[in-house]
């Protein structure tokens, strides 16, 4: 993660540099958190994706290199994912390891990889907490952008299926993008990132760590500032970082969390839990009204600060740990494309078009509004996606909700299923 901001020479972009108060924290950070040659080496990919530089894709104010991973077999109109680093990582190592390609490949969509440099950022870092830079008009968010309009035009890709994911720095910078550009964005998925604006009156490393609490609505708010003048749907975002994280610690997680459920309306209690892949990963799902997954929350258990990936071939494998950084556990990158919607029919998926059984749940009114099963309005409370009046919202009338499919509610109190 990054050093403070500091003031450059006039007329050039700022650049972050040492400064002897910052030292012993900063070798700290450089030996143990960002994975700099201090200790040794970094081992090399075992395979080198090839990826086309685009030099001509905009104004480019905040200096960043794209690098486009086009699938050989693409469709008409493909689905856009925005890729974007770690601190001391690049585009080629995080195209090498996240397994993000295998993926295009697969399912047929279009990789941006954004870059950045020493000259933006000493650490190679996304500025994610510079107000040059993680403003909606100006500086690397505004490069992004331009990336994004570039694959439109020239690839024809979908606009309204653009998607941004990042580690680290990159999914502080992910954060960033989905609240400077919710136009833009359909949904992004931040990997040990933090919450947006976060830096606003705290430096980078409080944010890090131990983190700031603050109220869901504000974090909304901060989010609604970025773009004032919106009024459209919030992007869709999901949520991943490591249990034993100290470098972005997990506290991050559950701010994020605050940050998105607040944006869309949603209790901060999660609709719906489930373990998924060989580790047993946390997933706990934040429904709309619509039975979508508005915010996903995925806690990764023994791992520290990373992508999480499982190198292999098997069908829900991906990716490599030939660098720092990459956490040998399960392939996120698939998780999140199926997030997206992107992965829909990965063996062992039910059929996107069968809702399965039903479940049934049973409790209090309140109770159904607190885990997102149920919406209040004027003292009353009403079942998701069917909006049936279920009377009083209290803890003494109590229904039977049955749920089929997945995040529709209809009162069941006669029967369930």
């Amino acid at each position: 993660m990054p050093l403070p901001p500091l003031r450059g020479t006039p007329g050039t972009r700022p650049r972050a540099r040492l400064l002897p108060r910052f030292l012993p924290r900063l070798l700290a950070v450089l030996a143990v958190v960002l994975g700099t040659a201090i200790a040794a080496p970094a081992p090399q990919a075992r395979a080198a994706v090839t990826l086309t530089r685009v030099s001509d894709f905009g104004s480019n104010p905040g200096a960043l290199t794209m690098y486009v991973y086009r699938p050989v077999t693409l469709p008409a109109h493909p689905a856009v994912v925005v890729a974007l680093h770690g601190c001391t990582q690049n585009a080629q190592v995080y195209a090498d390891n996240s397994g993000l390609p295998r993926l295009a490949d697969e399912d047929g969509f279009l990789l941006v990889f954004a870059e950045t440099g020493t000259a933006n950022n000493v650490n190679k870092c996304f500025n994610w907490f510079q107000s040059g830079d993680n403003r909606r008009g100006q500086g690397e968010a505004l490069s992004v952008r331009q990336m994004v309009g570039h694959a439109v035009t020239a690839y024809g890709a979908d606009p309204g299926r653009v998607h941004v994911t990042g580690l680290s720095a990159g999914g502080a910078m992910t954060a960033v993008l989905l609240a400077a550009y919710p136009d833009v964005f359909s949904a992004g998925a931040v990997v040990a990132g933090l919450p947006y604006d976060c830096t606003r009156e705290t430096s980078p490393y409080t944010c890090m760590n131990p983190g700031v609490d603050r109220s869901p609505a504000d974090w909304a708010q901060r989010v609604r500032d970025a773009y004032p003048s919106y009024t459209g749907p919030w992007p869709r975002t999901a949520i991943w970082y490591g249990d034993r994280d100290t470098t972005v610690v997990p506290r991050n997680a559950t701010e994020l969390r605050d940050q998105w459920t607040a944006l869309h309306g949603l209790s901060q209690t999660p609709t719906r839990s489930a373990d998924i892949g060989p580790d047993a990963t946390r997933q706990d799902q934040y429904l709309a009204a619509d039975g979508t997954v508005a915010v996903e929350v995925d806690r990764v258990p023994g791992i520290g600060h990373g992508t999480p990936v499982d190198p292999g071939t098997g069908a829900e494998q991906c990716g490599g740990t030939g660098a720092p950084y990459f956490l040998d556990s399960l392939c996120s990158s698939r998780w999140i494309a199926r997030f997206f919607g992107l992965d829909t029919t990965a063996p062992g998926d039910p059929d996107p078009g069968d809702p399965g059984p039903a479940a049934c749940w049973t409790a209090s009114n309140y109770a159904h509004v607190q885990a997102g099963r149920a919406t209040t309005t004027g003292g009353y409370a009403y079942a998701v996606g069917s909006g049936q009046n279920m009377g009083l919202y209290n803890t003494f009338v109590t229904h039977t909700l049955k749920e089929s499919p997945t995040g529709y509610f209809a009162l069941a109190d006669s029967g369930c299923p």
